[in-house]
């Protein structure tokens, strides 16, 4: 609520939704506000008394205190007020406006978060909270204006202590549930509310970014659950939109249990649907691009979870996936990516043998021949290549019967042009992963003479270095070499491995270097939580390795 306007009363309107009005619409019966010194004065009068104020009133830990009594008073005496007078807004009206004034003068406090720990002493984040579930929805959304203040995540980490405090508090107070029980009840075609709502999901933000660990208990608290709602609403694209996206895939990308729960609450269909819209056509504007690129990473990291992967092939994400391919929009880099996600590992194996099915061969080995520009939107060429040969070494590992053999096909069509390509990229990525060994080999040797260890540590850092140069990349295509060299029927086979032979020999490439980084691959493979399947795994490359 703006301190020049006023409430007035509806009779055909419940308390809650009393709104604001111009002053010069004001009935007769409204309250005229408090006055206050200098109203009668000149803006330029009222601007250098607010200006001397600023210079001599510094906000100590006294005069918090002394501000932080006078919110409690003022909330006591709106209490009062409202009880005494249910249905006589003109009795309680300011009550409220001087509560609204003293909340906007709270905003004050994030200046000085070292002094925090006033507000947990003296119960005001208790108040806050209480005051979110306000009658009028003007006093709420200042309360979430400024408790969005207060927990900037820059402000919190000034003062960790007393911001701790405060957020504990908040957190206890199961914040968040009170949140979406406020949101629950505005209006977004109110510009106020409609920022309300923007506030409130900042809150979640800056809480969840100052205690990463409360992201599941956040999307428990119904968090989750509105967040689906607001992004398949019927309304106009807005930021409102756009930010829901962002915390949905806040809350997503490394909770298993907010994956669940998202699965569990058909969310896998609703993001499918949110997609489905881009399928033909592109996002009008930057905003909306970004909205995209969040509801593929929200699927991406949905589609980690091994459940997830039935019900987005039983919600035909494959399909809409593979349409996407075709369709050649923005879409389709980031259909790529997730392709890849539903498709890795074990659990991947009913998405690979379905995409064969569906024809989706002849959607992504054109991709593989010639890999797509860099987009406005999606992964780069590079994290491309990365994703179509992780789908391609996926589809060889997963599919078994007429479905492997339709794949290994694929590579003896029009003179083996796709071995070629494959044998294009090996060199390609041979060649970034060389460059960064001799980096990796000079910087040893300058650890070596300043007398620094070289730990494990450093190892594990120089390893992941070569990972992020394609290290990763090189290792999958030459998977897809072991598989499509080592595997199958003789005849298609043995033809691949002489024109592998042959490029090898006439790259000056060599075996012996595959099977090294084949050998590293399977030594750095799997996961440790389940070593039975990991062991398994490593075995499978090594007899793949002595094959070939």
């Amino acid at each position: 609520m703006d301190v020049g306007e006023l409430l007035s009363y509806q009779p055909d309107k419940p308390i809650a939704n009393l709104k604001k009005r111009r002053d010069d619409d004001r009935p007769e019966y409204d309250i005229p506000r408090k006055k206050r010194m200098g109203d009668d004065d000149d803006p330029e009068r009222i601007l250098e008394m607010a200006e001397d104020d600023l210079a001599t009133d510094v906000l100590d830990e006294t005069n918090l205190k002394k501000m932080l009594l006078q919110f409690e008073k003022k909330v006591y005496r709106n209490q009062e007020m409202r009880i005494k007078f249910p249905d006589l807004p003109e009795k309680f009206m300011e009550s409220e406006i001087e509560l609204n004034d003293v909340i906007q003068e709270m905003h004050v406090i994030a200046t000085v978060p070292e002094l925090y720990h006033a507000l947990v002493e003296l119960n005001t984040v208790q108040s806050l909270l209480q005051l979110l579930t306000h009658e009028n929805t003007d006093i709420a959304i200042a309360v979430v204006d400024l408790i969005q203040e207060l927990t900037d995540v820059d402000t919190l980490n000034e003062s960790e202590e007393g911001a701790g405090a405060v957020v504990d508090v908040l957190l206890e107070g199961q914040v968040v549930a009170v949140l979406v029980q406020n949101l629950d009840r505005l209006d977004e075609n109110v510009k106020e509310e409609s920022d309300g709502v923007h506030n409130t999901l900042a809150i979640v933000e800056n809480i969840t970014e100052f205690r990463t660990e409360v992201t599941t208990e956040a999307a428990q608290q119904g968090l989750l659950q509105w967040l689906l709602k607001r992004v398949r609403a019927k309304m106009p694209f807005d930021g409102n939109k756009l930010y829901s996206s962002e915390i949905l895939a806040i809350l997503l990308q490394n909770s298993d249990e907010n994956r669940q729960l998202l699965g569990e609450t058909d969310g896998i269909d609703v993001l499918l649907q949110q997609l489905a819209a881009y399928k033909k056509h592109d996002p009008n504007t930057k905003d909306e691009i970004e909205y995209m690129e969040n509801m593929f990473n929200c699927l991406c990291s949905s589609l980690m979870l091994p459940a997830n992967r039935v019900k987005f092939l039983k919600g035909e994400g494959l399909q809409l996936m593979n349409l996407m391919l075709r369709e050649k929009k923005l879409s389709r880099n980031s259909a790529i990516k997730v392709l890849n996600h539903a498709m890795t590992g074990n659990e991947g194996l009913d998405n690979c043998q379905k995409f064969v099915d569906i024809l989706g061969l002849r959607t992504v080995f054109p991709l593989f021949m010639k890999t797509p520009k860099l987009a406005k939107a999606g992964p780069t060429p590079d994290e491309l290549e990365e994703h179509i040969s992780s789908v391609i070494g996926s589809l060889l590992r997963n599919c078994s019967g007429p479905q492997r053999q339709r794949l290994l096909n694929k590579f003896t069509e029009n003179d083996h042009e796709k071995v070629e390509r494959l044998l294009e990229l090996h060199f390609k990525y041979l060649d970034k992963v060389r460059t960064c060994d001799e980096q990796i080999e000079k910087e040893k040797r300058r650890m070596r003479h300043t007398g620094e260890d070289i730990d494990d540590t450093a190892e594990e850092v120089f390893y992941l270095k070569r990972l992020d140069v394609g290290l990763f990349t090189l290792q999958l295509i030459d998977y897809i070499m072991l598989e499509i060299c080592a595997t199958g029927a003789p005849s298609v086979s043995g033809s691949i491995r002489q024109r592998v032979m042959q490029i090898l020999n006439m790259r000056g490439g060599s075996i012996k270097v595959i099977r090294n980084i084949m050998r590293e691959y399977a030594g750095n493979i799997g996961d440790a939580k389940d070593e039975e399947l990991r062991e398994a795994e490593q075995n499978r490359i090594i007899q793949l390795v002595d094959k070939f």
